[in-house]
């Protein structure tokens, strides 16, 4: 009965959150500007589909029953310390855990290294359309393995009593303050010599952010009222109560640039791993797979567009294509 409470939970929930579409679509369009100048032609070309189909993988969850687990990882599950003792191959964590008990509380880090490998084979390859593919799903599981609550059992705040949490940190303070976040930081694709390990210090990372996010938002209802706290709203199909505005805002300053460090954070490692499985395909000419030859407008206009990242003009500009999705 737990499992399949769990499975109706992060079907409703996560399909319609999980960073937010909002957030999926910016640090996928983010990364791009990342990239070396052998890579970044191609993506900005295909900068729509990748932005605006990184959420594909949640919306895959209403029509493929496998998906779900593919976007967490509850660490508690696996016992004491296993986000250093778990292995970093899929076959060894089959032969640990088996099938079953992966699928119950997920196996993230190995979805991504799989989807990695999908990845370097398609640029190896030199085909278009997988490689837009693979590279747009590979920033969504990225940014999943972001998510604090992604990594932990409790996943909703549901074992703490802070049921809600999940879509306040994910969702909701995104959405209330994207217009104060930093979208650059300097960072520059570079290579991986062991992506798997990276994914799993990601994985780690993001678990550690636990115990702060549960705490501040204790800390921040100490100041609000139920009422001010809370609102109800009829979504999938039912009223389901959900954190106010207000909150957001004040959970977010409580937990200061949490949130945009692991945004931040996203994006870098997202335009890491692209650029690693097109190292590891041996670095294919990506000019040949253009639509059209990159021109000198297309130059320009990218050069611009990079300009206004670097200067976190983004949305000033109107250039960051999940706030116009979210305007439309």
């Amino acid at each position: 009965m737990k499992k399949v409470l769990k499975f109706s939970f992060i079907i409703i929930a996560l399909a319609c959150c999980s960073w937010g579409y909002l957030v999926h679509r910016t640090i996928n369009q983010v990364a791009i500007y990342q990239l070396p100048k052998a890579m970044r032609p191609f993506f900005y070309e295909n900068k729509d589909s990748i932005a605006r189909n990184a959420p594909r993988p949640d919306q895959r969850r209403s029509t493929d029953t496998t998906e779900f687990p593919k976007h967490f990882i509850d660490l508690e599950a696996f016992g004491d310390s296993a986000g250093w003792k778990m292995p970093v191959k899929w076959e060894d964590a089959l032969t640990q855990y088996g099938k079953d008990s992966l699928r119950k509380y997920g196996f993230l880090p190995y979805v991504v290294a799989d989807v990695q490998n999908k990845l370097t084979n398609a640029f190896r390859q030199r085909n278009k359309d997988s490689i837009i593919f693979y590279a747009t799903d590979l920033g969504h599981y990225i940014g999943d393995a972001h998510v604090p609550l992604h990594t932990s059992i409790n996943y909703d705040g549901q074992l703490t009593n802070q049921r809600g949490i999940h879509d306040l940190w994910e969702t909701s303070v995104p959405e209330a303050v994207l217009d104060q976040y930093s979208f650059y930081n300097g960072h520059q694709a570079k290579y991986l010599s062991h992506p798997q390990q990276a994914i799993w210090e990601t994985i780690r990372s993001s678990h550690a952010l636990l115990t702060e996010m549960f705490a501040a938002e204790k800390e921040v209802s100490k100041d609000f009222t139920d009422s001010t706290k809370y609102f109800k709203e009829v979504r999938w199909g039912r009223e389901r109560r959900f954190y106010t505005k207000a909150f957001a805002i004040e959970y977010n300053k409580r937990l200061s640039a949490s949130i945009n460090q692991q945004l931040l954070h996203s994006a870098n490692q997202i335009a890491d791993f692209w650029y690693t499985a097109w190292v590891d395909a041996g670095r294919p000419d990506l000019s040949s797979l253009l639509s059209q030859p990159f021109g000198r407008a297309e130059r320009k206009k990218l050069k611009s567009e990079c300009k206004a990242y670097r200067k976190n003009d983004l949305i000033e500009r109107n250039l960051l294509l999940s706030r116009q999705e979210k305007e439309n």
